[in-house]
């Protein structure tokens, strides 16, 4: 793009690649100069970003025409410089590309690893920057002749295009038994085939493998889920195109502006309405209780020549544009729950067991990421990210300078906390987030975190000076911490989780307090060691003050009452001395569980912490309407509350009064009236809507409160409860008619996804640390 620019105007100099971005040197008339900087955002080539240009006058040198040098390599500057360097993100097959992996007559035809200046992979193949090619996996892999003219040609698409390959001198891609053995066959048809027969396949794509079947192929479903022990825990689907999908899910303009982003993620989206039974049962193999599927389109050319197999191996690209009848369950290869597998040696031995083809190829990832995930929320409102990862991280996101009281800029690395973990870097006034590293309850998560933190910091050339992680002492992200910060010899700071929460849309919007904050979610550690979970916070310049909580309610087993909704509702009754309730209640809703041993250890106190967690009353209200009893996975039975409420809540909301089913005890919200209107509702969809409506009106109204006497009129909404797009959009709503503008996090998931930013947030404002101990 700067080639073409300099030479349509006429301008000589240079550009390269330097640690603090492209530097850039012009000759030429002053109104040429003029013009192309004025010219220069609207000629950026797709997925470019110019974040700040910055302009001096230099000595003339002469230069006959416009070059571009070799990149300046690892040289540091002398200074601190004002701009660095970045790396994107992986993206999806550009439409030239796929014409190209489609025609006979070109040199990448059905070449699954093919790129240009415009997709393929960045930061799953980049080892250091600045970026160029012998700073990628790529790097053992010298250009051809005829790829090396297409570098060198500013005419061309892959003019610098570091991941450009081709069949000649790219890396190779082949296809493999269950036992290492190379096959024969052509790896897409190969592994079509096997699909048809009701196989299960692995794709190395281009940052991780998947596992792929035939969505519409019961038993092998059902064998994927036995083989990921993934009991109800949905998976995702990818079709050919959006009429593909138009047949199955409800597709509007935002849906389909994101699932044909060059990110290419996973969207959630309604199914249609007026399916037929045989389609019900199939979607509710893939996603159980549930009326939203996430589906995908094709992100990678192996992908694309999987879809074209399934087509029938059509000539030319018509096919691309018409639907399509094939359906692929697409879902990580991450056995145990941990991080997707990207090594070659590690997918045979890791997925043996549940794959019966491999289709790799020699391209190593440095670092791999799962697909993001989407949500899209209320008309003209950013999609709610369930998590960020390929396709969006490591993207920048712009920070605030700190205030004054902090002293001088330093540099952050925060390390989150537990559940759908992620980390997160900070170098001057940019926040850098990891993509999604998963929950930290096994080793190869938790080391997965440190790789991806020190590689945060490498590539970014940050130097932490301090290391932010959350409040609760036996998190391994905690542990971390204190071992990193005693090899860097730097400080840490405990952040509170709730606090975090909150400071996340604050580095997002670039709100300066004081701001008030509604954190909602399943739990976390508070300053008292209580679980928080349901918080009404104050933030100042020093620090937050806790203005109002949910009313605890006991968790009867501890952990055991996240994984048992049922427990919930049966210590409710017993809270409020109606435990001889209890029993009926169960016996009809649950009839194999038992109450009694659980109101005996209730009633003697006995591993019975409290919690003022919202997650958890989402849980007990899913139980006292029958939904869900046991959690498979994290928040189903809020998951299925909220499918069930959208079934009926147009009719709930024309038809009914709210009745106000809370009470508000000093600044103590009380939900347990709520809760027991539930205990006998009949009707479970009705039951659900009015829940979502009754618990909207009590936050709102508590909110709202806390604005009046605080005299603070910036609200943030945050936690992982605001996932629930249902009530994320409802309440949102209700506070905008209020006249009180809320902020919910877009750049970064709600939930725990996006912690480590709100750490980063605090730790940069922070006046002072702990020493180092």
């Amino acid at each position: 793009m700067l080639w073409h620019l300099a030479n349509e105007l006429s301008l000589s100099g240079w550009a390269r690649n330097t640690a603090s971005g492209v530097e850039l040197h012009l000759e030429g008339e002053t109104g040429r100069l003029n013009d192309f900087f004025a010219r220069l955002s609207e000629s950026a080539p797709p997925n470019a970003r110019i974040d700040a240009i910055q302009r001096r006058s230099a000595a003339l040198t002469g230069a006959e025409g416009f070059s571009i040098l070799a990149n300046e390599g690892e040289k540091k500057p002398a200074a601190q410089p004002e701009f660095h360097a970045v790396i994107g993100p992986d993206l999806g097959i550009c439409a030239d590309c796929l014409t190209e992996l489609f025609t006979p007559a070109s040199r990448r035809y059905r070449y699954p690893l093919l790129a240009c200046a415009h997709c393929g992979p960045r930061y799953s193949v980049t080892c250091r920057l600045p970026y160029d090619r012998a700073a990628t996996t790529l790097a053992d892999y010298p250009f051809c002749a005829d790829c090396a003219a297409e570098y060198t040609d500013p005419s061309d698409r892959r003019f610098h295009a570091e991941t450009s390959a081709c069949p000649v001198c790219g890396p190779a891609h082949f296809l493999l038994d269950r036992h290492g053995k190379r096959l024969e066959d052509d790896p897409a048809r190969g592994v079509w085939r096997r699909i048809q027969a009701g196989g299960i396949v692995a794709i190395k794509g281009m940052s991780g493998f998947h596992l792929v079947c035939d969505a519409q192929n019961a038993e092998a479903i059902s064998r994927l889920r036995r083989q990921k022990q993934r009991e109800s825990k949905p998976f995702a689907l990818m079709a050919a195109n959006l009429a593909s999908l138009s047949a199955w899910v409800t597709l509007d303009e935002e849906s389909a502006r994101l699932l044909t982003t060059p990110a290419r993620p996973i969207v959630l989206l309604p199914l249609r309405a007026g399916l037929s039974a045989v389609d019900k049962t199939m979607f509710s193999r893939i996603a159980p209780g549930l009326a939203r599927l996430g589906v995908m389109l094709p992100a990678t050319p192996a992908q694309w020549l999987l879809c074209h197999e399934a087509a029938g191996a059509p000539e030319g690209l018509e096919w691309t544009k018409t639907a399509q009848p094939t359906l692929f369950l697409m879902t990580s290869a991450n056995p145990g729950g941990e991080p997707i597998v990207s090594d070659n040696a590690a997918a045979i031995c890791r997925l043996s067991e549940v794959a019966d083809l491999f289709w790799m190829h020699e391209r190593e990832i440095v670092l791999p990421s799962d697909d993001s995930l989407l949500l899209p929320a209320a008309p003209k409102n950013p999609p709610i990210f369930i998590r960020r990862a390929r396709g969006f991280a490591p993207e920048r996101i712009a920070l605030a300078p700190p205030p004054r009281s902090a002293g001088m800029s330093r540099d952050v690395l925060a390390l989150g906390a537990y559940l759908k973990n992620s980390c997160c870097v900070t170098r001057g006034n940019e926040a850098f987030l990891s993509q999604y590293i998963g929950s930290l309850n096994n080793a190869a998560s938790v080391s997965f975190l440190e790789r991806a933190a020190r590689r945060l910091c490498a590539l970014f050339s940050a130097r932490p000076d301090v290391i932010a992680h959350d409040l609760h002492p036996d998190f391994p992200s905690t542990w971390l911490a204190q071992r990193l910060a005693a090899e860097w010899r730097i400080p840490t700071l405990a952040v509170a989780h709730h606090h975090a929460h909150i400071a996340a849309a604050c580095a997002e919007y670039r709100l300066e307090p004081p701001v008030l904050g509604l954190a909602l979610d399943g739990t976390g550690l508070g300053e008292d060691r209580a679980l928080w979970g349901g918080e009404l916070l104050c933030l100042s310049d020093t620090g937050y003050r806790r203005i109002g909580h949910l009313r605890p309610l006991p968790l009867p087993g501890g952990d055991a009452a996240a994984r048992e909704p049922w427990r919930v509702a049966v210590a409710l009754f017993a809270r409020h001395g109606r435990s001889e309730a209890a029993i009926p209640w169960l016996a009809r809703r649950f009839p194999a569980r038992r109450a009694e041993p659980l109101l005996t250890l209730l009633d003697k106190g006995f591993n019975c912490p409290e919690s003022s967690s919202l997650g958890r009353i989402f849980d007990a209200a899913s139980a006292l309407l029958g939904l869900c009893d046991r959690n498979h996975y994290d928040a189903e039975a809020a998951m299925k509350l909220e499918n069930q409420a959208l079934r009926a809540l147009d009719r709930i909301r024309s038809d009914a009064t709210l009745a106000q089913l809370f009470h508000l005890e000093g600044e103590i919200l009380d939900l347990s009236p709520l809760l027991f209107s539930l205990a006998d509702e009949n009707d479970a969809n009705e039951g659900a809507a009015r829940f979502h409506l009754e618990l909207v009106c009590a936050l709102a109204a508590w909110t709202l409160r806390a604005v009046e006497r605080e005299k603070i009129s910036t609200v943030v909404l945050s936690g992982g409860c605001l996932q629930n797009a249902l009530l994320a959009r409802l309440l949102a709503a209700r506070l905008s008619e209020a006249g009180v503008k809320p902020y919910i996090p877009a750049a970064a998931p709600p939930g725990d996804g996006g912690l480590a930013l709100g750490q980063a947030w605090i730790a940069r404002r922070a006046a002072s640390f702990p020493p180092h101990p």
